[in-house]
């Protein structure tokens, strides 16, 4: 007889009491049951029950045998919902969490370009540069920016976020460019409002070199959106991330300030709980979004 189905029955066997109630169960007759039982007896060489005519009770190595098939049988059931899962298209809500400049101007379009191509999935997007608890706020995904403090999640590494400086050709025109990390005193500087040290910048060039610059400047937010608008209208020079600048610079709007300098790269993360079954919708916008910002 097929092993597993031995095994299927035995369990049944236990779990519901009796030869009789696995055998109504199973639509089959209690003599098949028993044979099924005699059978894996046999081929163990081992007594799984001592059977009396009110109960059966497990043996020692019954009651092995019967906690191993149990998570034998579960083990079975999940590789075929899983491969089941795999075949299908993906659908269902989505919900994820993600700072605020990055989600607006980068996330955003990546997730219409991944609904596009699966539209079967609704995704519900919160903005928050607070951090989350992901698994007790329902969240499936979330984008983190800097280190990691919560180790039980799984972390796929996305391109580092790197910030940039950058001011309109206006801007430029007017004041001129800066020719090195020091000359950035004489300019208009954009502020961060949230940053702990807002009238200095640390910033990395070539080789690693590191220069603390001081900075000043007549206009200040706490939304990296704002600071963005602001250095398009030529208010200043703006240290933004790459990701939210980089079509501006494609295509003219800003110009880089000083190329070679950066403010230090910071980790940035596509965070998950562990499942060992995601679904068909969870698979793929995971694989999506390392391939599009990993």
């Amino acid at each position: 007889m097929d092993k597993l189905a031995g095994m299927a029955m035995f369990v049944r066997v236990i779990d519901n009491g009796s030869f009789a109630a696995a055998a109504e169960i199973a639509q089959v007759s209690p003599a098949m049951v028993a044979k099924h039982i005699k059978t894996i007896e046999t081929r163990l060489g081992a007594k799984l029950l001592h059977r009396t005519t009110r109960r059966h009770q497990l043996t020692e190595v019954g009651q092995l045998y019967y906690e191993r098939c149990k998570r034998a049988l579960s083990e079975v059931a999940l590789a075929e919902a899983s491969a089941s899962e795999l075949q299908s298209a993906p659908r269902g809500r989505l919900r994820l969490v993600a700072p605020v400049s990055f989600g607006t101007q980068v996330l955003v379009p990546a997730l219409i370009d991944y609904q596009n191509a699966y539209p079967d999935v609704s995704i519900e997007l919160s903005l928050d540069n607070n951090v989350h608890d992901l698994v007790g706020e329902g969240f499936e995904l979330g984008i983190h920016i800097g280190p990691l403090s919560d180790s039980s999640l799984v972390a796929r590494p996305l391109t580092p976020y790197r910030r940039v400086l950058a001011a309109s050709p206006d801007y430029l025109a007017r004041h001129g460019r800066p020719a090195s990390p020091e000359a950035l005193a004489n300019h208009l500087c954009l502020g961060h409002s949230y940053w702990r040290m807002q009238d200095r910048w640390h910033l990395v060039g070539p080789g690693g070199e590191m220069r603390d610059v001081s900075i000043s400047g007549k206009f200040s937010t706490n939304q990296g959106a704002a600071l963005r608008m602001a250095a398009l209208s030529g208010a200043g020079i703006a240290l933004q991330p790459e990701l939210l600048l980089a079509a501006d610079i494609a295509e003219g709007r800003l110009e880089q300030v000083l190329p070679e300098w950066s403010y230090k790269p910071v980790p940035m993360y596509l965070i998950y709980a562990p499942n060992r079954r995601p679904t068909a919708m969870l698979r793929t916008v995971i694989d999506f979004l390392v391939d599009r910002f990993g």
